[in-house]
């Protein structure tokens, strides 16, 4: 079983907020004749970097809900500028949804095992643009 990384991610509002910072990304890196690649740089290498690269993804927590994903494709450790360690996460660039999933907020990124990932939606749920609270209450009322 794959194992999988949560992160809050700071400064986007909503799941269409890092759906377009994404495309814009990937939008200037063409531009400029880059190879375009979405990466995520995060202070700490995970020391379980084998399982995750087995198919594992990152989910997204926006605004105290993990409600997105997206598959990990490599993990790189690099030396910043200032000599210091990192990690770059490199992800795909398509955003999946997530069934939503109140989430208290952390620091860095923890370790998700694969029993206990939501669900990616399905397709009626995701394209209700509701705010994910109503999508929960509505699933669980039987009306989506």
């Amino acid at each position: 079983m794959p194992l999988h990384l949560q992160k809050l991610c700071v400064g986007a509002d909503s799941f269409e907020d890092l759906a377009g910072w994404i495309k814009e990304r990937i939008q200037a890196q063409k531009k400029r004749g880059e190879k375009p690649e979405q990466i995520h740089t995060t202070r700490m290498m995970p020391s379980r970097g084998e399982e995750i690269l087995g198919g594992g993804s990152l989910y997204w927590v926006i605004k105290g809900m993990m409600c997105a994903r997206q598959r990990i494709l490599d993990l790189r450790a690099v030396t910043d500028k200032d000599g210091i360690s990192r990690c770059q996460i490199v992800l795909e660039p398509k955003l999946i949804r997530t069934e939503p999933r109140p989430h208290r907020p952390f620091q860095g990124w923890r370790y998700l095992a694969d029993k206990d990932i939501p669900r990616d939606m399905r397709d009626a749920e995701a394209q209700t643009g509701l705010p994910p609270h109503l999508v929960i209450e509505l699933r669980e009322l039987g009306l989506l």
